[in-house]
């Protein structure tokens, strides 16, 4: 592989719904050791209740999802006034279209633009957070750190049938999604798990992806009680069909976890 594995193609929500979709069963159990990344990796949970900071997260990625942009500013500001800071929403916004696509992302970074700008008229003081603070790597390096945060994420190395069919796609997502994207250190792995959580359940037509990110969100330390409080914010938040997606996907992970 070359450093020309780090293509971004705009079809990279696809890309992503088909390798949940179609992982094998796991052949090995994923890493626990914190030390292996300094991102939040797989680990036992570690709460039973969302901070007021999490429970925005999936609120800010379903309505960027959906376009629904009266409703992202409330979650928006949710998030601010909760303790996310701007470089963090923009983190989540940014990864939103790995799963929605380049135009809610845009669309969505449009809508936080606008919120930022009117906190500070109102003499808001939002804490601006940090940028990463590690070189991404570029390369095989990318592609190997990459392969190793795909598999603690998904809990064995991913293969199926569409993944031989179309080999490449699986580089796409080792390369740009678990290695350019989950190596950005600014935002730990529970928050971007929460925030594909949220989009997924936002989006009918992907209920295997968001079975199979229920799952990852478990390996990443997220605990089955902070989950169901995910299914309560939606369905607090007016969105019934998001909130019962989101509670049939858990009850299945789960069953077969049982």
């Amino acid at each position: 592989m070359t450093s020309t594995t780090r293509a971004k193609p705009r079809w990279l929500c696809m890309a992503v719904a088909c390798a949940v979709a179609t992982l094998s069963a796991p052949s090995a159990q994923a890493s626990d050791n914190p030390a292996e990344s300094s991102n939040m990796t797989v680990s036992q949970p570690t709460s039973q209740h969302l901070t007021v900071r999490q429970q925005s997260i999936p609120l800010i990625t379903a309505a960027g999802a959906t376009g629904n942009l009266p409703q992202l500013d409330i979650a928006l500001n949710r998030g601010l006034d909760g303790g996310l800071s701007i470089s963090e929403t923009k983190e989540i916004l940014v990864q939103l279209y790995a799963y929605a696509g380049f135009p809610r992302s845009l669309n969505a970074l449009g809508e936080l633009m606008k919120v930022v700008q009117a906190r500070r008229q109102q003499g808001i003081a939002d804490a601006p957070g940090r940028e990463p603070s590690r070189v991404v790597p570029v390369g095989d390096a990318l592609l190997a750190v990459g392969t190793a945060n795909q598999t603690r994420i998904s809990g064995a190395p991913v293969k199926g049938p569409v993944m031989e069919f179309v080999p490449v796609i699986n580089q796409y997502l080792q390369a740009h999604l678990f290695g350019d994207i989950f190596e950005r250190d600014n935002l730990d792995w529970q928050s971007r798990e929460l925030a594909t959580v949220g989009a997924l359940a936002a989006m009918p037509g992907v209920e295997a992806q968001l079975r199979s990110h229920m799952a990852a969100s478990t390996r990443v330390g997220l605990s089955i009680a902070q989950l169901r409080k995910v299914v309560q914010l939606l369905e607090d938040a007016g969105d019934a069909p998001a909130a019962a997606r989101a509670r049939d996907a858990l009850d299945q992970h789960v069953a077969a976890s049982r």
